[in-house]
């Protein structure tokens, strides 16, 4: 049986009304609540190695993202951790943490898929013109979006719910380039939205069974490698499980 021990958020009370939300169902659910601010954890070095890294030197950054989470690993200590599971955790977690817990991350494309924020994510796929997407887990390594892939779960990019959205956005392409539509629309953008909200009904279903799919010892995470059935795996594919449970939800 897997339990939640603790939420460790990166935000302290009244730095965001969206993350206080969230401290509120936390706290009324009863689970373990940690924060440790990375706004206010020697913001002066934060600032000046962001600064260095767009001009290609992160050694800084990268100093002070260890730090910042030397100090994580002081607070949790006193839990017992069999598996972090990162959701929302905009971060890039330090080397340290990496090595001292297993910990698996949710990211809003496929296995191969554009890497990034999700912002990122939906334009390059956009700028690809994909026929498909989806969400996956995967363990949590130094590089970014780069671990070896959990579960997985994938939605098409074409049919009745997108295809109008497409030819509007190859009308707009005519007159302006994806970058200048990018800074005019933003999210608003319907087909952004649309692949947005198709990949966020789909996330916490994905976290959920695969959370279940680890404690059913369907994938077992072993030395780095995603084991199932006694083989390594390159991700496991949930699509029957989470298409079902969207199914349920909507019925």
């Amino acid at each position: 049986n897997l339990a939640i021990s603790f939420v460790f958020s990166d935000r302290i009370k009244g730095e965001k009304k969206e993350s206080d939300c969230f401290f509120r169902l936390v706290e009324n659910l009863r689970i373990n609540l940690v924060t440790l601010s990375s706004r206010e954890f020697k913001p002066e070095m934060r600032k000046k190695g962001l600064k260095l890294a767009e001009k290609g030197n992160p050694a800084l950054i990268n100093h002070w993202r260890n730090l910042y989470h030397l100090q994580v690993t002081k607070v949790i200590d006193e839990f017992r951790i069999d598996l972090i599971v990162l959701a929302g955790y905009m971060l890039i977690v330090g080397r340290d943490l990496c090595h001292n817990y297993p910990m698996i991350n949710l990211h809003p494309a496929l296995p191969g898929g554009p890497r990034g924020t999700w912002q990122e994510v939906i334009w390059e796929l956009i700028k690809q013109k994909a026929k498909e997407s989806g969400v996956m887990m995967h363990l949590v390594t130094p590089q970014l979006d780069a671990g070896p892939i959990l579960t997985y779960c994938s939605f098409s990019l074409k049919g009745d719910k997108f295809d109008h959205l497409w030819k509007k956005m190859e009308e707009k392409l005519k007159r302006k380039i994806l970058e200048k539509i990018k800074e005019e629309e933003g999210e608003e953008e319907p087909l952004f939205r649309k692949i947005r909200e198709e990949g966020v009904k789909r996330e916490l279903p994905l976290i959920v069974y695969t959370l279940k799919a680890i404690s059913e010892e369907k994938i077992k995470l072993k030395e780095g490698k995603i084991i199932s059935e006694g083989q390594e795996i390159d991700g496991y594919c949930l699509n029957e499980e989470i298409e079902k449970e969207i199914k349920n939800e909507t019925d």
